[in-house]
């Protein structure tokens, strides 16, 4: 499980596969009501106070993104406590844990790395060219290089090399290819990882 903070009301949980099945949970429990997966959540926010002091009392809006053979990525954004709605209630009534969770969830099949370093993108390119894919669209967003692949180009028997190799240089993002063409710019359009191969050579 990894929780990184985007700004001071809003987190980024990355949760693996591997952190559901640790958990008996499935990737479709998630958006269920089930003790496993509050017990989830509630461990998700506790390991956000502890290391970054994220405090999740008041309505919490939450976005579950799943991706493909990848895990889950959860954003959870901190809403305004409202005093009025217990304006009736004494101090003493007052609830002690406030999760107003309003659960949205997105499935995606597409593939989004995203990497600080172009020079790291290069090492992937050069690890991923030639036996599993030359495909792939590079944005520039965000300060970050992002790499997006369209499933239906690749493989399916290599998803799972492919997954490897990017995340092993690269980190998931749950950017989706709307808010990429809107807001990202585009550098590469097609065949990025062809392209980056053939224009740059990797460290040695």
């Amino acid at each position: 499980m990894k929780i990184e903070r985007l700004s001071s009301d809003k987190i980024r949980i990355f949760l693996t596969f591997d952190d559901l099945s640790e958990r008996g949970i499935q990737k479709e429990d998630m958006w269920q009501e089930l003790p496993k997966v509050h017990e989830l959540f509630t461990e998700m926010m506790d390991q956000a106070y502890n290391e970054l002091g994220f405090d999740a009392t008041g309505p919490l809006a939450v976005e579950v993104f799943a991706l493909p053979a990848q895990g889950m990525v959860v954003i959870v954004t901190r809403g305004k406590y409202d005093h009025q709605q217990y304006s009736h209630l004494g101090e003493d009534e007052l609830p002690e844990e406030v999760y107003e969770m309003e659960v949205t969830l997105e499935q995606s099949d597409s593939i989004v790395y995203a990497f600080n370093d172009f020079e790291v993108l290069i090492e992937a390119a050069h690890v991923l060219g030639g036996h599993i894919t030359e495909a792939g669209r590079l944005y520039h967003y965000k300060d970050k290089w992002v790499l997006y692949m369209d499933p239906e180009l690749i493989d399916s028997g290599k998803h799972p090399s492919l997954i490897a190799v990017l995340a092993e240089y690269g980190e998931a993002a749950s950017y989706t290819e709307a808010v990429l063409d809107e807001y990202g710019k585009v550098v590469m359009q097609e065949n990025a990882i062809a392209v980056i191969r053939e224009h740059f050579k990797r460290q040695d």
